[in-house]
């Protein structure tokens, strides 16, 4: 190699330092300008999953106590301990579990409690079943056709044939009921 290849050579390796020095300058000042706002957003983030992370290992937790607790009131429903985990870990199960003892033992105070409940799904059946139990006509969202046909046999009993007939005429053809709807219309024709 010549001597002049050595000098170019030398120049662009300081002219190459000197890009990635002004480089590492311009970071650094970047770095210091904004160094509290990176370091904010890094500890946001940080925070941010550490905190989830607990979350889910806290909600896991009580489930899993809410479960054991439900174990424990199906073999043995009259556990007051049990009862009270499972009301303070997760009231949706536990308002499942006094719906299931209302059925059971056909209690109506408990079925009408129940059928305030702020979950919907709760005082839709409890209601519903309420009703049932009381011989009155029911409403439900869920059991929507099942009512319409309750409500057409206390009509029909009751004389009202003409507004049982209305009830049954709701249920739709595509509904797996109506083909009951039917004969309930039948057997208003029938009289009786």
């Amino acid at each position: 190699m010549s001597i002049q290849d050595n000098i170019n050579e030398a120049k662009e390796q300081f002219e190459s330092d000197e890009k990635m020095l002004a480089s590492a300058f311009k970071l650094e000042k970047f770095y210091k300008k904004y160094k509290l706002l990176i370091l904010g957003t890094v500890g946001a983030i940080v925070l941010f999953f550490g905190g989830r992370a607990v979350m889910d290992v806290l909600e896991s937790n009580r489930l899993a106590s809410a479960n054991e607790a439900y174990m424990k009131l199906s073999i043995d429903g009259t556990d007051t301990t049990a009862l009270a985990e499972l009301k303070d870990k997760n009231p949706l199960l536990f308002e499942l579990f006094e719906y299931k003892n209302a059925m059971d033992s056909n209690n109506t105070e408990l079925l009408k409690t129940l059928s305030s409940s702020k979950n919907e799904l709760i005082s839709d059946i409890s209601g519903y079943h309420l009703a049932i139990m009381k011989g009155s006509e029911a409403s439900s969202k869920l059991y929507a056709e099942v009512a319409l046909l309750n409500n057409a046999h206390i009509l029909i009993k009751n004389g009202k044939i003409s507004e049982a007939k209305d009830e049954l005429s709701s249920i739709e053809e595509s509904s797996p009921l109506y083909n009951l709807s039917k004969i309930m219309k039948h057997y208003t024709v029938k009289g009786k």
